[in-house]
């Protein structure tokens, strides 16, 4: 379970202090796949860098059931190795697995992400799907419980998505808990046990989708997704 508790984070400004997250609360279950939604500046990767114990807060509290693999937007500026292969194996290796386990966790890691016909493809040559995926290989390697993905379908095609999704579904069936960080919830919201909207560092929502898409979603910055689309002209922002 994650728990965060009256959180709070400021920062110094030329003009005075900053207040980016403001007294926050909520719980996660354990397994619960959960949408966290906001624009841009609202204070969403720095609450994950908080729970994934990056940065720390000014005042309250955040209890976490074991360790949080984080998925950086550029998840290209994760990768150590130079294919896959190497790359997975960079945490176990540094924890001084023995070989045959770091081979295991590797294969297992590759083939539930979906690459192990990349295993010895060059890593930066990946798509940035293939990309999203072998940082979230890297931490079922380790076997971190809790995975949270940082806008993962930024710059992705439509293929691209669809493979971040699938690999969700994989999560959500192997028992992780898993936190989708984004504005885009046209394209996850069905996967999600709950719905949490961050606006200016404050939760807006914190419920189910379903409830979820009867608030004023627009108000805080996120289009939503219910629209009909009738001709061409209904296909802009």
């Amino acid at each position: 379970m994650i728990q965060v508790n009256k959180l709070n984070k400021s920062f110094k400004t030329t003009q005075g202090i900053l207040h980016v997250l403001k007294d926050l609360s909520f719980e996660l279950k354990d397994g619960s796949c959960t949408v966290l939604a906001g624009e841009n500046g609202s204070g969403k990767s720095l609450l994950m860098s908080i729970i994934a114990g990056l940065e720390k807060a000014d005042s309250g509290t955040v209890k976490v059931d074991g360790k949080v693999g984080l998925v950086f937007q550029e998840a290209e500026t994760q990768i150590l190795g130079e294919t896959p292969n190497e790359d997975i194996s960079f945490g176990p290796k540094n924890l001084g697995w023995k070989k045959e386990q770091v081979e295991a966790a590797v294969n297992k890691a590759l083939e539930k992400t979906g690459l192990s016909s990349k295993a010895d493809f060059p890593a930066h040559f990946l798509s940035g799907g293939e990309k999203r995926r072998l940082a979230v290989a890297c931490m079922l390697a380790m076997e971190f419980p809790v995975i949270i993905l940082d806008e993962p379908y930024a710059n992705l095609d439509y293929t691209g998505v669809k493979q971040v999704n699938t690999l969700i579904k994989q999560l959500k069936a192997d028992g992780k808990t898993v936190i989708i960080l984004t504005h885009e919830i046209e394209k996850c919201l069905a996967l999600a046990d709950n719905f949490i909207v961050l606006f200016q560092g404050q939760i807006m929502f914190n419920g189910s989708p379903e409830q979820g898409l009867l608030q004023p979603l627009e108000t805080w910055g996120i289009r939503n997704p219910l629209v009909s689309y009738k001709n061409a002209q209904d296909l802009v922002w």
